[in-house]
């Protein structure tokens, strides 16, 4: 709808990756550069990590559409949680080696058959195997092994292993796989962009369909967009590709902080989620919700005064020789030890039954007041670290504050 509203050729933001798009940030811009020095270097794994939506799909694809298939051979496998011998298959299959009804063995000669045949045609063989993370121990054993294949002291078969952060984590820390380890040239981990490649992101990608100018961002609506994509390629695509449509339905012609403050309240609703929990409050705010969250209880029952006297009679009972406070009542324990009518025993009875409830009346409401402040002091806590994490830079200094101290 909104290419149609801003005469666009296409989709600059869709969801699916597209080499088409591709953008060179900083760090992508490194990670092609080990892809390069892999290449090169015509062995071993290169190990390409980043987080959900960073671009990782888009960078391999950009990297097949830059290889000569005349000196070349690239295939890419998505893998799936499978062992082992399942992942011979399936390499087998973007060989286009015929795998069914063949042992594990035979399956082996038959790879290695090809690879070499690749060789003697002066072509090079790269195994590009995405969402790495899914694969099994045996897996990854299965891939060291294809690596040993040699033709005249030269790897007939590269391999580019890509994953999410945890892929590193089983890759570099699990004890069985020291000989893969070895075997790994080059490692890169994709981080977000930049606030100040934003823009550029948003403007070459518009650039592709054919924008001229409409419609048009103001400056502090890129910062808008960074502060909620936290510069991750897809959480970018997802919101920008929100705001022109939001700019289609409302014809608009300009960009602005607010609109994209409503689209992300819009996207976030559509989740469940508040958007006003997003932003960071003031640290005035979260200093006086502190304080009001450790504040002392206040007494849920007040202690009962004398009968027929108010707080201004003191003055009136000192000019009559009379202590300026009523006598205390006498205590329990002293009106137990009076002597008491037959007829009276019931009545007392019943008085200490009533005093028993109203004593597990007040302890119940102080521990219902107690689990409170437990919540709402956890809650400031809670929003004084999301606050800190957000804007570290503005964050109250512990050595020098004396609110907390208070």
């Amino acid at each position: 709808m909104y290419d149609q509203f801003y005469g666009f050729t296409g989709r600059p933001f869709q969801l699916t990756p597209d080499p088409h798009f591709y953008f060179e940030s900083g760090t992508h811009r490194k990670a092609m550069s080990y892809l390069g020095y892999g290449l090169a270097q015509g062995e071993g794994f290169i190990v390409i990590t980043g987080d959900v939506g960073a671009g990782k799909t888009t960078l391999v694809g950009h990297l097949m559409n830059t290889i000569d298939p005349n000196r070349l051979t690239a295939v890419k496998l998505v893998s799936t949680q499978v062992e082992g011998d399942d992942l011979l298959r399936l390499v087998a299959e973007q060989f286009g080696i015929e795998w069914e009804g063949q042992s594990k063995a035979e399956l082996l000669r038959s790879m290695e058959q090809y690879l070499r045949e690749q060789a003697r045609a002066g072509k090079r063989t790269l195994l590009i195997v995405d969402e790495g993370q899914n694969l099994a121990i045996s897996a990854l054993e299965e891939l060291r092994m294809l690596s040993n294949f040699q033709l005249g002291g030269h790897s007939l078969l590269q391999i580019f292993l890509l994953g999410q952060p945890e892929f590193r984590q089983t890759l570099f820390h699990s004890p069985t796989l020291e000989q893969l380890r070895q075997r790994v040239i080059a490692t890169h981990h994709l981080d977000p962009m930049e606030p100040e490649e934003v823009e550029p992101y948003i403007l070459h990608r518009l650039g592709k369909v054919g924008w001229t100018g409409n419609p048009s961002f103001s400056p502090d609506a890129f910062e808008e967009i960074f502060d909620y994509s936290e510069g991750v390629p897809r959480k970018l695509n997802v919101l920008v590709s929100r705001l022109l449509l939001y700019g289609a339905v409302e014809q608009m012609t300009r960009i602005t902080p607010q609109n994209v403050r409503s689209v992300v309240a819009e996207i976030e609703a559509d989740r469940g989620i508040d958007a006003s929990t997003l932003a960071p409050l003031p640290v005035e705010e979260v200093v006086a919700a502190a304080a009001a969250a450790v504040a002392p209880t206040p007494a849920p029952f007040a202690a009962p005064a004398a009968a027929n006297e108010t707080a201004l009679e003191w003055p009136q009972r000192a000019a009559d020789g009379r202590p300026p406070f009523a006598e205390p009542a006498p205590t329990r324990r002293e009106t137990s030890a009076q002597e008491l009518s037959p007829e009276a025993a019931p009545a007392v009875a019943a008085i200490d039954l009533e005093h028993l409830a109203a004593l597990e009346t007040q302890i119940a409401s102080l521990e219902t007041r107690l689990v409170e402040q437990d919540a709402a002091l956890r809650r400031v806590l809670d929003l004084l670290i999301e606050w800190v994490e957000r804007d570290p830079e503005n964050a109250p200094n512990p050595a020098t504050s004396r609110t907390w101290a208070a």
